[in-house]
C-alpha cells in the first residue's frame, strides 16, 4: 500500500514538472518570436531610411542583433539546458557561455545608448564631433569583445570541476552542473550588471538635472516652448522606463543565484526561477519598442514597409524622405 501511494505520489510530482516545464518552454517559444521578429524589423528599417544612419542607431542595431541572437540562440539553448539533455563536460560548459555572452553583449548596448543619449543632451553642439560613426562602430565592436572575454572565462578555468575530473564523461546538461556561482555572482553579476546598473543610474540623474535646467532656461527665453517640453518629457519619460525595465527584467534571476550562493540550504521553486529566467529574456523583446518605436522617423518607415510589403500598397513618399537630416536634439525623440 505505501509503495503504491509513494508511486502515485512520484507520478504526480513528474506531472506538475512536466506542466512546469511545457510552459516554461511556451513563453520562451512566443519570446524569441517576438524578440526576433522586432529586433529584425529595428535592423530593416535603420537599413532602409538613410536618415537613420548616425552614430546613435549604430548603437540600436548593435542591441538589435544582439537581441536577435537571444530569440535565436540564447532561449534555445536555454530550453536545452533546462531539458537537461546528455552531452559532453566542456559541450555543455561552451553552450553555458554561449548564453553569457549573448546576454552580456545585450546589456553593455544598453549602457552604449544610454551614455550616447547623455552625450547628445549634456554637450549637443560637440555631439556630432565627438561621436562620430566611425567611433561608433569601433565601440560597438568593443562592446561584443568585452562581451565574448568575459563570457568565455569559465572556459579558461573558472568552473564546476567535471565528474571524476574526466572531461568526456557524458553528463546531464544544466547550468548549474557547469558554472560556478561564485563567477556568476561575485564576476558576472557584481561587475558587468552591478556597475553598469549603477552607471546608467548616474548617467540617467545627470540627464534629468540637465534637462530641467535646460527647460528652466528655455522657459525664460521663449513663450512658445510646449513643443520643446513635449519632447524633452518623452525623451525623459523613455530613459526613466528604459532604467526600470533593465533593472526590473535582469535583477530577479542574478538575485535568485545570489541566494544560492550565500544560502546553499535555501531553496528556490522552480517555478521562479523560469520566471526570472523569461524575464531577462523579454527585455529583448521589449527593446524595440523603448528604443526605436519612439522615434517618429522610425515610426513612418516602418509604417512605409508595413503598408508596401505587407498590405501591398503604394506610397508618394520613401521612407529616406521622412527626416533624411541628422537626428538633432530637438528631433531625436519626437
Amino acid at each position: 500500500m505505501e509503495q503504491e501511494l509513494l508511486k502515485m505520489s512520484t507520478v504526480t510530482v513528474t506531472e506538475s514538472w512536466e506542466k512546469a516545464d511545457l510552459m516554461y518552454i511556451s513563453i520562451e517559444s512566443t519570446i524569441a518570436l517576438a524578440s526576433v521578429l522586432g529586433n529584425v524589423l529595428v535592423v530593416l528599417v535603420v537599413c532602409m531610411n538613410q536618415g537613420l544612419r548616425d552614430p546613435t542607431f549604430c548603437f540600436i542595431v548593435s542591441l538589435a542583433l544582439a537581441d536577435i541572437a537571444v530569440g535565436v540562440l540564447v532561449i534555445p539553448l536555454a530550453v536545452v539546458l533546462s531539458l537537461g539533455l546528455t552531452t559532453q563536460f566542456y559541450t555543455c560548459l561552451f553552450i553555458s557561455c554561449l548564453l553569457v555572452i549573448i546576454t552580456q553583449s545585450s546589456i553593455l548596448s544598453l549602457l552604449a545608448i544610454a551614455i550616447d543619449r547623455f552625450l547628445r543632451v549634456k554637450i549637443p553642439t560637440r555631439y556630432s564631433i565627438i561621436v562620430t560613426q566611425r567611433r561608433a562602430w569601433v565601440a560597438v565592436g568593443l562592446c561584443w569583445l568585452i562581451s565574448f572575454l568575459t563570457g568565455l572565462v569559465p572556459m579558461a578555468g573558472w568552473h564546476r570541476g567535471p565528474p571524476g575530473n574526466v572531461s568526456t564523461t557524458p553528463i546531464q546538461c544544466q547550468f548549474t552542473k557547469v558554472m560556478r556561482m561564485d563567477y556568476m555572482v561575485y564576476f558576472n553579476f557584481l561587475v558587468w550588471v552591478v556597475v553598469p546598473l549603477t552607471i546608467m543610474i548616474g548617467l540617467y540623474a545627470e540627464i534629468f538635472r540637465v534637462i530641467k535646467r535646460q527647460l528652466n532656461r528655455r522657459a525664460e527665453a521663449t513663450c512658445d516652448s510646449s513643443k520643446y517640453y513635449r519632447k524633452e518629457l518623452k525623451l525623459a519619460k523613455s530613459l526613466a522606463l528604459v532604467l526600470f525595465l533593465f533593472a526590473l527584467c535582469w535583477l530577479p534571476l542574478h538575485i535568485m543565484n545570489s541566494i544560492l550562493f550565500f544560502c546553499p540550504t535555501c531553496e528556490v521553486p522552480k517555478s521562479a526561477v523560469y520566471v526570472g529566467i523569461f524575464m531577462s529574456h523579454v527585455n529583448s523583446a521589449l527593446n524595440p519598442l523603448v528604443y526605436a518605436f519612439r522615434i517618429q522617423r522610425f515610426r513612418d518607415t516602418l509604417i512605409h514597409i508595413i503598408q508596401r510589403f505587407m498590405l501591398c500598397k503604394t506610397s508618394s513618399t520613401s521612407p529616406s524622405q521622412h527626416g533624411a537630416g541628422p537626428i538633432t536634439e530637438k528631433t531625436q525623440v519626437q
